[in-house]
């Protein structure tokens, strides 16, 4: 395979398992893709309550699925989040913040009609692999 092709499923316990056939991130050359990640606990397979549960909830998923990338949170180039009320969008901002200080990636932030399993959230993103 040319280098310049190559990819690398991404997958760890540390994160919910995916909910349709896709990857939780894939890997090719210096960046990682993640898949978007909703509130699921993954220890319970449980959606958490709320918007503040869930988008912590789903902060701790996207650093775990970068860490088995071999990236972190402080290598997002770019995040999407698709909320189902952009109501919630000073709450999301202010936990999003505690996440992301200093120098926060680029985001784009979009109201969508629903989401898997009901979650109020979700958030994807690129970055770059340590």
């Amino acid at each position: 395979m040319n280098p310049s092709t190559e990819r690398t499923v991404v997958s760890t316990e540390k994160a919910p398992a995916a909910v349709g056939p896709y990857s939780q991130a894939v890997v090719a050359g210096p960046l990682v893709f993640t898949s978007g990640q909703i509130g699921i606990n993954p220890l319970t397979g449980q959606l958490r309550i709320g918007i503040e549960e869930q988008t912590r909830q789903v902060l701790a998923n996207l650093a775990a699925v970068l860490e088995a990338a071999g990236s972190g949170m402080d290598r997002i180039l770019k995040t999407t989040i698709f909320l189902t009320d952009i109501a919630e969008f000073a709450t999301v901002n202010r936990i999003y913040e505690e996440a992301f200080r200093g120098d926060p990636p680029a985001r784009s932030t979009v109201q969508v009609a629903a989401l898997p399993l009901g979650a109020l959230i979700e958030i994807e993103a690129i970055a770059l692999v340590t």
